[in-house]
């Protein structure tokens, strides 16, 4: 009898630290992102490297202080992709990262593929936003847009050069 009783707190406590552990990671940090002026949705020119900001309209967007890389932003704008791609730096290595399931705006399957395809572009939107991290926008031709942070070269290749500084 005591055995049961054992295994069955040992199976409830699992249980509930399974559960909090999925809460944590898929809930618990994230936070409405806010786009005021001065934080708005920019891109970096071509000619040049302080960001500017673009039009965005019905952007949505989340973040956490956990870490850097849970933003995902996603908005539309009336730019071209032709005057987008005169006007701002392109991003090669555009890798988008999978959103929460909640946030539903945001398939960053959908978006790779696009990107994979040429059918969206991704841009350069802020340099370092933090040490190592990039800021990417993706913009779709009828204007659709998301936004994501992700790891640059710095820190793909030398994951200890964020401690170096």
């Amino acid at each position: 009898m005591n055995g049961k009783i054992v295994g069955g707190a040992i199976v409830l406590i699992a249980l509930i630290a399974g559960v909090a552990m999925y809460w944590l990671q898929v809930y618990a940090y994230y936070v409405p992102a806010t786009f005021e002026p001065g934080a708005e949705i920019m891109l970096t020119p071509i000619l040049g490297d302080q960001p500017e900001a673009i039009l965005a309209e019905n952007v949505r967007g989340i973040d956490a202080q956990s870490s850097p890389l849970r933003f995902r932003a996603c908005f539309h704008t009336p730019l071209s992709l032709g005057m987008l791609t005169e006007t701002y730096k392109v991003y090669e290595q555009a890798e988008p990262l999978v959103a929460p399931p909640w946030f539903d705006c945001f398939d960053a399957g959908r978006i790779g593929a696009a990107l994979e395809t040429g059918e969206a572009i991704a841009f350069l939107s802020v340099q370092d936003i933090r040490q190592g991290v990039d800021r990417v926008v993706a913009v779709f031709p009828n204007g659709d847009a998301y936004a994501w942070h992700q790891l640059n070269d710095k820190l793909k290749d030398d994951p200890d050069a964020r401690l170096a500084d």
